[in-house]
């Protein structure tokens, strides 16, 4: 992932508008997909967070190389699978709602989590 695909960035497009309706602030949103779930989530990328330091503390402390690579692929899946369930919520929530507003906005949704789905592949 390049530095350019990693930055977040807020946007007035139609297509997320017609998730969370148009940002009062920049950077400021409604309700997106995964809202519901905000705190499982935040402790789900803090569990990967310490996946991700104990890492750093494996090499550290000069651990052998195969199971480093072990944790590795353990962080890898886990947060695919994060942003396998983040993509689910999308689709059920944003994907949904603009599917039901009807429009151009159903084409620009589905084009975005292409896109998404896209970019998850390739890792």
């Amino acid at each position: 992932m390049t530095a350019t695909e990693a930055t977040v960035t807020s946007t007035t497009d139609p297509a997320t508008e017609a998730c969370h309706g148009a940002p009062e602030t920049p950077g400021a949103a409604g309700p997106h997909g995964y809202s519901k779930q905000k705190d499982q989530h935040l402790k789900r990328l803090r569990r990967i967070e310490g996946q991700i330091r104990g890492l750093q503390r494996m090499v550290e402390e000069d651990v052998y190389c195969i199971d480093i690579l072990t944790q590795v692929s353990a962080s890898t899946k886990a947060l695919q699978s994060f942003a396998l369930q983040l993509l689910q919520e999308h689709l059920r929530h944003c994907v949904a709602q603009a599917a039901v507003q009807g429009g151009d906005e159903i084409d620009a949704k589905v084009a975005e989590a292409s896109a998404a789905i896209a970019r998850l592949l390739r890792t």
